[in-house]
């Protein structure tokens, strides 16, 4: 369900408040709002975003040459997915270079008559999602932004027309060069909005890309194709089954959970102590999501920790979680019934239901007293830890947040020890 945006009046507002107003001719006036948020095919001289942080204000200007270079509207001998490298990584490594990066992207896909030029805009701005959020102070101007162009193709047609026309008019000479940048050349403009919005809901709550390794040309190149080819990690169950129908045709589970969960026990994890507590190295543990992603299980991996933590991003980051909404409040109302408990998943749509299964029977292996021994991860361990990335409480109060995370946990464990997971055994 999408939320209703910031009005038109109050973006207007925060961009009063705050944009680096800048200046042009010798009489060095002020240029003003729209025309500061309007496609520029020259240079800036100082940031967007009024700042008073050194690295940004020096970083800033190349930061434009970089989004107009990877637009196609300033010439470059680097390839798209470098230009898109540098400025990812500038923005990644000085997070007050983000809100400047985001604001850039606004105005250079804002009154832009080059389709294809726009395009790529969009396709940059999807493409920094997947490593940074801006901050809580800009996100509400971003996401009206892009709220905006959900449903405006349309309208984006006739807006590059118009401008067309007008540059036409003032110079007949640009003619043949304004009718072969109209041509529609990549997706609709609406596709890279929702991606962008579905994105920014998730980048705010879940953060960017975590680790001391740099993001990778291989990163940049899964980011945009996953505009198009969405990710194993955060999409539906029902999309991921869809994805995997021609790989694997006869699966009942998604690929991704059963390979994690046999590569856990085939490299140790049921004999590795605070396995599911004890994260993996980050940056490992980005760099083989990379490969899942590819439908790939690397040979050289040695530490179980790191495809056990990729297995618990992986339930956390499902768009929606493996227990519905809909069922969360007979969950926890039931936290300490067995018979109920069970009841809940024989309620539970089929492949929520086998995949839940699955995780049960997989977590109780490691619940039997042989392993414990060795994980130090009792019942009580794992259902903390697995908990949160099967229910998600939708309150924002703390105090219910607190209460309901004890009854998750009481609820998970009740599976763990009273679910028959018996017809699991070798399901794939």
């Amino acid at each position: 369900t999408l939320r209703k945006p910031i009005s038109q009046s109050s973006m207007a507002d925060w961009a009063s408040k705050n944009l680096n107003m800048h200046t042009q001719g010798i009489f060095r006036r002020r240029i003003s709002i729209s025309n500061m948020l309007s496609w520029n095919g020259g240079s800036i001289k100082k940031p967007m975003l009024i700042t008073s942080n050194h690295a940004v204000k020096k970083e800033a200007c190349e930061m434009f040459k970089l989004v107009q270079s990877y637009m196609g509207d300033r010439q470059t001998r680097m390839d798209r997915n470098h230009v898109a490298l540098v400025a990812v990584t500038k923005c990644w490594s000085t997070q007050g270079l983000r809100d400047e990066l985001y604001i850039q992207l606004i105005r250079q896909t804002t009154d832009n008559s080059c389709y294809r030029s726009l395009a790529w805009g969009w396709e940059l701005m999807a493409i920094s999602l997947a490593f940074f959020s801006p901050s809580p102070k800009f996100q509400s101007y971003l996401e009206g932004y892009i709220y905006r162009h959900l449903d405006s193709d349309e309208n984006i047609a006739q807006r590059i027309k118009e401008l067309v026309d007008l540059k036409t008019k003032k110079n007949s000479k640009s003619r043949k060069k304004r009718k072969q940048n109209t041509e529609d050349e990549g997706l609709p403009i609406s596709t890279y909005a929702k991606y962008c919005y579905r994105k920014l809901q998730k980048v705010a709550v879940t953060g960017g890309k975590k680790g001391l390794r740099k993001p990778t040309v291989e990163e940049i190149a899964h980011a945009r194709s996953a505009i198009v080819t969405p990710s194993l990690f955060g999409s539906s169950l029902q999309e991921i089954m869809l994805r995997q129908q021609d790989m694997y045709p006869g699966n009942k589970l998604p690929w991704v959970q059963t390979q994690l969960s046999q590569q856990v026990l085939a490299l140790g994890g049921e004999q590795t102590e605070g396995i599911f507590r004890v994260p993996g190295d980050i940056d490992e543990v980005n760099a083989l999501k990379l490969q899942v992603d590819q439908w790939r299980i690397p040979s050289g991996l040695s530490d179980p920790n790191i495809p056990a933590s990729l297995l618990k991003l992986w339930y956390r980051e499902l768009e929606e979680p493996v227990i519905p909404q809909q069922f969360y409040k007979e969950c926890i109302s039931n936290y300490e019934n067995p018979d109920a408990a069970v009841a809940v998943v024989q309620h539970l749509p089929e492949l929520n239901r086998l995949v839940l299964c699955y995780l049960i029977h997989f977590l109780q292996i490691f619940a039997q007293p042989s392993n414990v021994g060795r994980t130090k991860m009792d019942v009580n361990n794992l259902a903390m830890v697995m908990a949160p990335n099967c229910l998600r409480c939708q309150s924002d109060d703390p105090r219910v947040i607190f209460e309901n995370t004890r009854k998750e946990m009481s609820f998970l464990r009740m599976l763990i020890v009273h679910l028959d997971t018996s017809g699991m055994q070798g399901l794939l």
